[in-house]
């Protein structure tokens, strides 16, 4: 028994012995390092906290390229804000991490991305590209205390007073009498709607249908195109050519809307068309293979083409990283990001969404000139970045600017 309790013994004490020697073999070095270096490196171990951006867009399906290159304006900005070292509020740095979902171009798709990125990422801006996925969000983003990102022209985001809410284009009310007057002018007050089927595309030809028969013109055909399950639109074009318009309204994301324009021509029509602001001429001219087969056509200017000093620099650095021009989906967001960035800073937090709402303004003063690519000249009380219209026509296969009254 008793040699038993010895062995016992050392191979308690050897067991102790190794047991220390290792926790000082891994714990010694770094405590010792701590205390030295405290003082002189606190810099070089500063923690960096990290603010979640979402966003929830059209990823697959016939929206897929609008909604990447929205997304692609946000990513942008926030790969540029973290390699100049992240941005600080309240003497702690910050960097960015975007986080997207797919909602398909589908409202209740962008209701339930929004619901999830609140509960395991918490950012405090979700930005969405599309008018029924921004309608879904404001039913819950005040109660949720989250900022909208609404990247959509439809008038309404901003008429229902919802107070977290950041509408990023200019509204498209503003384009109703420039394109109008000009369609008209060029040719004729026939006009045939085939507008995309999205609840944007609705609310559109809501709006500009009254406007159209009240400058004197007719609508003499009237039918949406519902680009998730239409790819080939010889039937609907040939209808609505039979009605013998001088215009055609059409639109929603570039490529689809330039197949609309393209198999039109090739079904021989030689009038005009009225682009609604989603579809973009430079884009569209992709699909198309040129400017002549959108001859006679109005919309927004091209970002490309637009005359801000800022331009040329962020279409080198957004052509390096992703291989095209950028549109102004991916300008307005990225602006748009930067913005956020500089309200946070102004507002003293990267988590209290109604103290970087209040202080937009501050953050679009605060904006550094060469993020200008737009300029915005305030944003309004409603929650509005509010801009000069740039409107543009295709004549003669080219782009021309057409001044706003």
């Amino acid at each position: 028994m008793n040699k038993m309790k010895w062995f016992l013994m050392f191979g308690v004490i050897f067991v102790l012995i190794f047991s220390l020697a290792a926790c000082n073999g891994s714990t010694t070095p770094s405590n010792t390092s701590d205390k030295e270096d405290k003082g002189k490196d606190d810099e070089k171990t500063e923690e960096v906290g990290t603010v979640n951006i979402g966003y929830t867009g059209p990823l697959s399906g016939p929206a897929a390229f609008y909604g990447e290159r929205t997304l692609n304006g946000v990513k942008m900005a926030a790969d540029e804000v973290n390699e100049a070292g992240g941005f600080e509020v309240n003497g702690k740095k910050y960097k960015l991490n975007v986080v997207s979902l797919d909602d398909k171009y589908l409202p209740n798709e962008a209701g339930a991305n929004a619901k999830r990125l609140v509960q395991e990422n918490k950012p405090p801006i979700i930005f969405t590209p599309h008018s029924g996925g921004i309608f879904a969000l404001q039913v819950f983003n005040q109660m949720d205390k989250f900022i909208i990102g609404a990247y959509s022209s439809e008038p309404k985001i901003i008429e229902v007073g919802n107070k977290l809410t950041v509408r990023i284009p200019p509204g498209y009310d503003g384009y109703l009498a420039p394109f109008t007057k000009y369609a008209m002018e060029k040719h004729g007050k026939n006009i045939a709607f085939l507008p995309t089927a999205s609840q944007y595309g609705k609310d559109w030809a809501e709006n500009l249908k009254p406007h159209w028969e009240k400058a004197g013109g007719k609508v003499v055909y009237d039918e949406a195109i519902d680009f998730s399950k239409e790819t080939d639109f010889f039937t609907i074009l040939t209808n609505a050519l039979k009605k013998k318009p001088d215009v055609l309204f059409i639109g929603g994301a570039s490529e689809p809307t330039a197949k609309v324009a393209k198999q039109a021509r090739e079904l021989g029509f030689k009038g005009g068309f009225i682009v609604m602001d989603q579809a973009k001429f430079d884009e569209m001219k992709a699909v198309t293979g040129t400017y002549d087969l959108l001859n006679g056509s109005i919309g927004v200017m091209p970002l490309v083409h637009s005359p801000e000093a800022a331009i040329p620099a962020f279409v080198d650095k957004y052509k390096a990283k992703y291989g095209e021009n950028p549109g102004s989906e991916a300008g307005l967001n990225y602006i748009g990001m930067h913005v956020f960035v500089e309200a946070m800073k102004a507002a003293g937090s990267v988590d209290d969404a109604e103290k970087i709402r209040a202080s937009m303004q501050a953050g679009m003063e605060n904006l550094p000139d060469d993020k200008k690519i737009y300029i915005v000249e305030k944003i309004s009380d409603s929650g509005a970045f509010e801009f000069d219209l740039s409107v543009a026509a295709v004549e003669d296969g080219k782009i021309v600017p057409i001044k706003v009254d």
